[in-house]
C-alpha cells in the first residue's frame, strides 16, 4: 500500500478546526479525528478516479495544508479529491469582503473564523445520501447508510458503485432501485466531481438528474455538497429560506442580498445554515423556540 503526501498553500482564510467541527455537526457520517486545536482530520473513502479505497489525513500549519493519502490507486487524484471536498481548492481571498458587504455574514464569519464548506467525499456519495433521505428522516437515513457501510463497504468507506450494485437488500420507497441507478451513473461520468464543477450550475444539475431517482433537490445537493461548487444560491432548502427570512425580514430582496455574496453564494448559504443550527440548538436548550416568520 502506497502513501502520498501533498503540501500546498490555501488561498484565503481557512481553519481546519472549524472545518472539522462543521463536518462533525453536519455530515451524515462524520470523519474520524482527534479533538482539539491542531488535531488532524482523518477520513476514509473510495476515490472517484478509480474507486479504490483511500485513507486521508489532513493537518494545518498556518496557511499550509498537509494532505496524506494512503491506498493502492491513483493517489494524486485522491489528494485532489480531498482538496475539493474540503473546499481547499477555492481561492477565498475575496471571502472576507463578503462579510464587509453583508453584516449578517460578517458576524457569522467572526464566530466561525476560517470555516469552509465541507462536502461529501464525492458527488456519488452525495447522490446516495439524497436517495436514502427521500421520504425518510435523517436518523433513519443515517442508520441505512451505516448498515450499507458495514455490509458492503470496505474498511469503513461507503460502498463503491460495483459493491452497491451487488446489494440485494430491499430498502423502502424504491431506494434500492435508485441506489443501483446512482451506482451505474457514477462510473460513466455523470457524477464526476471535476466535470460537474466545470459546468454552469444549471447544466451540472441537469446532468445529475439523468440518473433515475435524482430530482431537483438531489441534483442541487450533489452539485453544491458533492462537487463543491462555491457560487450557487440554493433554492431547495426550506430551512435556509426560513433563516434568510429570520435574518433579513419577510420583505427581503433575495436577489440583492445574494448579489453581495458573489462569488461565494454557496459559502454564504452554508454560514446561514450553521447560524440556524446554533440558534435552534440554543432555543431547544432553553426550552423555547422563536416562531419562523
Amino acid at each position: 500500500m502506497a502513501r502520498h503526501m501533498v503540501a500546498f498553500e490555501v488561498a484565503g482564510p481557512w481553519s481546519l478546526e472549524s472545518s472539522r467541527e462543521f463536518w462533525e455537526e453536519m455530515a451524515p457520517l462524520p470523519p474520524a479525528g482527534a479533538a482539539g486545536a491542531g488535531a488532524a482530520l482523518r477520513t476514509v473513502f473510495h476515490a472517484d478516479a478509480d474507486w479504490r479505497r483511500v485513507t486521508a489525513e489532513v493537518t494545518q500549519n498556518g496557511s499550509t495544508a498537509h494532505v496524506q493519502v494512503t491506498g493502492d490507486g491513483d493517489l494524486d487524484a485522491a489528494a485532489e479529491q480531498v482538496r475539493r471536498f474540503l473546499s481547499l481548492d477555492v481561492d477565498a481571498r475575496g471571502w472576507p469582503a463578503v462579510g464587509d458587504r453583508d453584516p449578517v455574514i460578517g458576524r457569522i464569519q467572526a464566530r466561525r473564523p476560517g470555516l469552509r464548506p465541507c462536502g461529501f467525499h464525492s458527488p456519488y456519495e452525495a447522490a446516495c445520501w439524497a436517495v436514502l433521505t427521500q421520504r425518510t428522516g435523517r436518523a433513519a437515513a443515517r442508520g441505512m447508510r451505516d448498515d450499507l457501510v458495514d455490509r458492503h463497504g470496505t474498511g469503513g468507506a461507503f460502498p463503491a458503485p460495483e459493491a452497491l450494485l451487488r446489494m440485494d437488500t430491499e430498502l423502502p420507497w424504491r431506494k434500492t432501485e435508485y441506489l443501483h441507478a446512482v451506482a451505474r451513473a457514477a462510473p460513466v461520468g455523470l457524477l464526476d466531481g471535476e466535470q460537474l464543477r466545470s459546468l454552469e450550475p444549471r447544466d451540472a444539475m441537469r446532468q445529475v438528474q439523468q440518473a433515475k431517482g435524482l430530482g431537483a433537490f438531489a441534483a442541487e445537493l450533489v452539485v453544491l455538497r458533492g462537487a463543491g461548487h462555491p457560487d450557487v444560491l440554493p433554492t431547495q432548502e426550506r430551512r435556509l429560506a426560513a433563516e434568510i427570512t429570520e435574518q433579513y425580514g419577510p420583505d427581503h430582496d433575495l436577489t440583492g442580498i445574494s448579489g453581495n455574496w458573489r462569488p461565494y453564494r454557496t459559502w454564504a448559504a452554508l454560514h446561514l445554515r450553521v447560524l440556524r443550527g446554533e440558534r435552534m440548538g440554543a432555543e431547544r436548550a432553553r426550552g423555547t423556540r422563536t416562531p419562523t416568520r
